[in-house]
């Protein structure tokens, strides 16, 4: 499963927070699960700080290429810069999957 695909699953079963300033206060208070961030961001000064917060915070963080396909995945009509997700419901385990799948990639560097 996709980032596109947890985040959808998350927004059906779980509950999710779209755009950068709910997105940062998220991660600041502790409640995310993983931060999906867009990579077409234009300026990229609007989500810079993300990645840097969460790996202070010990949460997962995932770049995908397009804040298009990001925003439909959220349910929006519009594009979105960064997603939180704060209940991952049915998606829990995908979550696991690649919080453990990062571990991995971390441990071997």
């Amino acid at each position: 499963m996709d980032s596109y695909q947890i985040v959808e699953t998350a927004r059906r079963t779980g509950k999710i927070e779209k755009g950068t300033n709910e997105v940062t206060k998220s991660v600041e208070r502790g409640q995310a699960k993983l931060v999906v961030i867009a990579d077409d961001v234009n300026p990229k000064e609007i989500t810079q700080h993300l990645p840097i917060l969460c790996k202070e915070k010990g949460i997962l963080c995932v770049v995908v290429d397009s804040k298009k396909k990001l925003g439909i995945s959220a349910g929006l009509n519009v594009g979105t810069s960064a997603v939180a997700i704060t209940n991952a419901g049915d998606a829990a385990a995908e979550i696991d999957s690649l919080s453990q799948d990062g571990k991995k990639k971390a441990a071997k560097k």
